[in-house]
Parts: structure tokens; sequence; C-alpha cells
């Protein structure tokens, strides 16, 4: 009801943001280059952008860990384990990168796109075991036992040097979401959240929860240091431990939606199915189903009926080479397209959501995301 109040679209109705999908005007047809949909999520520029949150997060924690060991601060403890919780997770969405961009074999004729969800479940899980529960449970025991904390200027140093070195990794996450974003025609941050790409969310999520962790870590420090009192320390610690909770399970969450299979929201639907109604080849379509199965990558299966009256001997061929058409958009990873049955009443298409876009292109569901269902 909220959402009918502010006039926005439930979330499995908005446009996804990474999904521009186009569609030949016609069988066999010559594509040129401005009619193909924008390229699959540029891999190099989120490996250069996870390669630089992994070095920045090795160095700050290498230097939180030996000011956590001088200074004895429980906040400082809680950055150095959310830093070397980060690092590893870097390691992870590496993994998840690489395995993710193995081509379709007999095995998985689907490919192996979904990795990248699988090993990226991983780096949050990693996220909340060893960032948010060592934080929280050293911030209890910091109130249950505490100790005082010594050199005060040591660890602003480091949460200085620390805040330096994530702001520079955050800027460099910040500008790729924000021009795949601008692609998409989307909000940076509801880009981000929606998006398809699982280490681009992880890498923006744990930078910008990175530098959030330095702002509490500097006032629990701060605070003990004015008063004197060992709890805002602790307080600090387990603070750094449920923001890390929070990212991690939302980041949890956005992966096990993929995995389970994120179907394309309703508007991006009605484009793709305005697309191929625009099709000469094919009369109507009777049943259409759009998921991810990668980052940026869509399954599509329809039941269409074809124009004219294709012999049976042809009928194959026909459709064999239409999904092969599809299938040169970047983002159609695979297209599977059955007969419609006489009697299975027609999908239709509103006005509202009707193509948008020129060339025959299908230009709105690859921009990133998951419509979150």
């Amino acid at each position: 009801m909220g959402a009918e109040q502010s006039g926005v679209a439930p979330r499995d109705q908005q446009p996804h943001p990474d999904i521009r999908i186009d569609v030949p005007a016609r069988t066999g047809a010559t594509v040129a280059a401005g009619d193909v949909a924008d390229a699959p999520p540029r891999t190099g520029d989120t490996l250069v952008t996870v390669l630089v949150a992994f070095a920045a997060n090795v160095l700050i924690a290498v230097a939180k860990s030996v000011a956590a060991v001088i200074t004895g601060s429980a906040s400082m403890v809680a950055e150095a384990a959310h830093s070397w919780a980060d690092a590893g997770n870097e390691v992870l969405l590496l993994i998840a990168e690489r395995r993710s961009q193995r081509p379709a074999d007999s095995r998985h004729p689907l490919g192996y796109g979904k990795d990248a969800y699988i090993w990226s479940m991983f780096a949050a899980f990693g996220l909340f075991t060893a960032g948010a529960v060592v934080s929280i449970q050293h911030g209890i025991q910091a109130l249950l036992d505490p100790e005082p904390a010594t050199d005060y200027t040591i660890a602003y140093i480091v949460l200085a040097v620390s805040f330096v070195l994530e702001g520079i990794s955050f800027v460099r996450a910040l500008r790729e979401a924000r021009e795949s974003a601008h692609e998409a025609n989307r909000g940076t941050l509801n880009h981000v959240i929606a998006s398809s790409n699982p280490t681009l969310r992880a890498v923006f999520a744990e930078d910008a929860a990175a530098l959030i962790g330095l702002v509490i870590a500097f006032l629990g420090i701060l605070l003990h240091q004015l008063t004197g009192s060992p709890v805002f320390d602790a307080i600090g610690s387990m603070g750094v431990g449920l923001l890390l909770g929070v990212v991690a399970i939302v980041l949890i969450s956005r992966n096990r939606a993929f995995l389970l299979g994120e179907a394309i929201g309703a508007e991006d639907e009605q484009e793709v199915l305005g697309r191929l109604l625009q099709r000469p080849d094919i009369d109507r379509v009777t049943s259409l189903h759009v998921e991810f199965i990668g980052p940026g990558q869509l399954f599509l299966i329809a039941a269409i009926d074809l124009a004219g009256n294709v012999r049976e001997d042809a009928l194959a061929l026909e459709l064999r080479g239409i999904e092969k058409d599809l299938e040169r958009d970047p983002h159609l990873a695979r297209v599977v397209l059955t007969v419609s049955a006489a009697d299975e009443p027609s999908l239709g298409v509103s006005e509202s959501t009707l193509p948008k876009h020129t060339h025959g292109s299908m230009n709105s569901a690859t921009s990133e995301e998951g419509n979150g269902r």
C-alpha cells in the first residue's frame, strides 16, 4: 500500500538495473554495432576494483593489528578483524570473477555464471563470522573485563591513514557503480543493491562499511580517552560488529536470490515481450520467462507462434534460427523457443511498456540487478 501511495512501483515491477536486451529486427539481419546491447559487465573494471580493495585492506589490516597490540583498544581490535575479513573476502571475489567466466560445456549448458554468487556468498559469510561475530564478541569481553588503553596518538594515526586508503578504494568502487548506474538510468545505491554483479555490490558495500566503521572506532577511542571509561571503546567494537552483520546479511540475501533464480521485473518482461512481437517472424507469444543465470547474463524461454504456415520439417530450423539470432545479444546467454498451441492465450503488451528504443533493441533489463522478489 505504501508503494501505491508514493507512486513507486513494487520492486519486482521496476526495471532491472543491469539489463539492456537487443533483438535484431528480422531473422538473419546484419546487426550494426550501435544496435547491440551494452556489453556484459566489464569484468576488467571490476577486477581492478577488487585488486585495489585487496591491496588497501591488507595494508590497513597490518597497520590496525599492530595498533591494536600497542594500544589495547577494543575498537581497534574490531577494526583489525574487519580489515582481515575484507582482505580474505577479496580473494573469494577474485575466485568468483574467474570461475563465473568459464564457458558453457556439456555438463553445464547454461554456463558457470552462478558461480559468482556461490563464491560471493562464501565471502559474505566470512564477513559475518570473521568480522561481525569477532568484533561483537571482543566488545562484550572488553565490557566484562576492561583493559586500559594507551598510545591514543598511534590509534588516531592508523585510523586516519586507513580512512585515506579505504577512501581511495571506495572512490574506485563508487566510480564504477556510477558509470554502470548511469547507463542503466538508475540511482547509484539502487543500482548497487539490485545489480546482478555480486562483486561490484560486495566491494562497494564493504568499502562503505569500512569508512563508517572507522568513524565508529574513532568515536569509541576518543570517548574512552576523554572520559577514561573503556565502556565507550567496547561499545565502538560492538557497533562495528553490528554494522558488518547488517552488511553481511544484505549481501547473503541478494546472492541467495540470484542462486534461487531471479527473474527480471514485470516492466522489463513487458519490454522483452514487445521486442519479440516486433519481429516479423513472430505472430504471438503465449509464454515468456527470463531469469538471471550470471552477472548480466539471461536465460530466455518462450512459447511463440511463428508467422505464416511453416512446414513441419522446416519448423525446427526456423526456431533454431530465431534462437541464434536472439543470442547475438551479449546478455542473452541462452534462448529456448517452443511452439505455442493454438488454444493458448496470447500475452499482450500494455501501451505504457511498449519498447521505447530504436533499432529493434530491447533496452531495459540488463542494467545490473535482481528485482529482489
